[in-house]
């Protein structure tokens, strides 16, 4: 029995060895290349080796090199088609995904205030005008009223009219239209000085430089000011403007209450240390006031006429054929550098009132005519515009 077992391991040692031999035989015969079969597919050798060959370094660099221009070829492709992708998400937006386990959700939102509707118009769509009148008036009352309190059938013109006459003993009256024409048509009859300036949202940006706004607002939000004759920073015109203000004899204020109107107002005249109470004011539209009261044309009938500003050559052309009598024209008026050189001519004229239209300077000029020169003076504005183009029709 040993010696039948001993045979059995020399038999198998001896097979063993036989198949090592056949393999090291193959690994060191050369690779053959596979024939072509007539199909054209290639027939794989019979004697193909049991393990892939390990390519030499030289086989490796030819790899690598050929596989160099189809890896650019890819990334170009892949950045070609990331950019597309990002531009149709650009102009595409992706709608919002429906929320997972929506029956588990929607329990969650039933606990959540819903948001106030929107106000939607006539034509079925969001009405700006209506949030704007709530977030300029509605919104103040609802936080004004207690919250266990409500006004039934209370309008906010109700309410703020009523807050308005309550107020009203506060308020600082006005002078009217009557009244500043009877005060003009006294200081020329008994040759006194006054002057009635007006102020609106030019003049009180002018007038915020620094104060209220710093250059770089003032000119982003006024870029008019260099047409109407300051160019800021002028802080010599804003002081001789603050003057002015604080001098004359009747002031034109702005009624309206947009930003830079009568908002602004009052801080400016704070911040200049003019106490407003103190001003005698009227509304800065009383040019315009005195032609429709019919009170323009009796005013200037018949007095000696100095027309200043840059329309006036053609306002005068207007004036004389209506009737009127101008006896002196000053013009260019180029901001408030031409200030000194408009009072010497004015001082070397012969007249009875000046009508002053040459944007902010005529603020200074009519001030310092009635100051200086002891005469009456009325910022005339755009008026001389309206009756040169025909807007305004003045009879005899």
């Amino acid at each position: 029995m040993k010696q039948r077992i001993k045979c059995w391991v020399i038999e198998a040692a001896t097979v063993k060895q036989s198949k090592e031999k056949e393999r090291g035989e193959a690994m060191r015969q050369p690779r053959m290349k596979p024939a072509v079969a007539s199909s054209g597919r290639s027939v794989r050798s019979l004697r193909r080796p049991l393990r892939a060959v390990v390519p030499t370094e030289g086989a490796r660099r030819k790899r690598k090199a050929a596989a160099v221009v189809p890896a650019k070829r890819r990334r170009k492709a892949r950045r070609r088609s990331s950019k597309g992708t990002q531009a149709g998400l650009r102009l595409q937006p992706v709608p919002a995904a429906e929320p997972m386990f929506a029956d588990a959700v929607k329990p969650l939102a039933a606990t959540q205030p819903a948001p106030a509707p929107r106000p939607i118009g006539e034509n079925g769509v969001e009405d700006p005008f209506e949030d704007a009148v709530y977030a300029a008036g509605e919104q103040w009352l609802e936080k004004a009223i207690p919250a266990n309190a409500l006004l039934p059938d209370i309008e906010l013109r109700d309410v703020i009219a009523a807050g308005v006459e309550k107020l009203l003993p506060t308020a600082i009256p006005l002078l009217d239209t009557e009244a500043v024409y009877h005060e003009l048509e006294t200081a020329i009859r008994d040759s006194v000085p006054c002057s009635v300036i007006r102020i609106g949202d030019g003049e009180l940006m002018a007038l915020a430089q620094d104060v209220i706004y710093p250059t770089g607002t003032i000119m982003q939000e006024a870029p008019y000011l260099p047409y109407a004759g300051v160019t800021p920073p002028d802080l010599a015109a804003r002081d001789l403007l603050a003057r002015a203000v604080s001098s004359a004899h009747i002031v034109g204020v702005p009624l309206s209450r947009r930003k830079y109107f009568q908002p602004l107002l009052f801080p400016v005249l704070r911040e200049h240390g003019i106490p407003v109470r103190q001003l005698r004011m009227t509304s800065s539209t009383i040019n315009y006031s005195l032609f429709q009261a019919g009170l323009l044309q009796p005013l200037i009938r018949g007095k000696r006429l100095l027309l200043i500003g840059n329309t006036c050559p053609s306002l005068a052309n207007v004036l004389n054929g209506a009737g009127y009598t101008v006896s002196g024209v000053i013009a260019p008026v180029r901001g408030f550098a031409d200030i000194e050189r408009v009072m010497a001519e004015a001082q070397a004229a012969q007249f009875d009132l000046a009508l002053v239209a040459a944007g902010i300077p005529a603020t200074v000029i009519a001030w310092r005519i009635a100051e200086e020169l002891g005469k009456v003076a009325l910022d005339f504005g755009h008026m001389a515009d309206a009756i040169v183009k025909g807007q305004i029709q003045l009879s005899p």
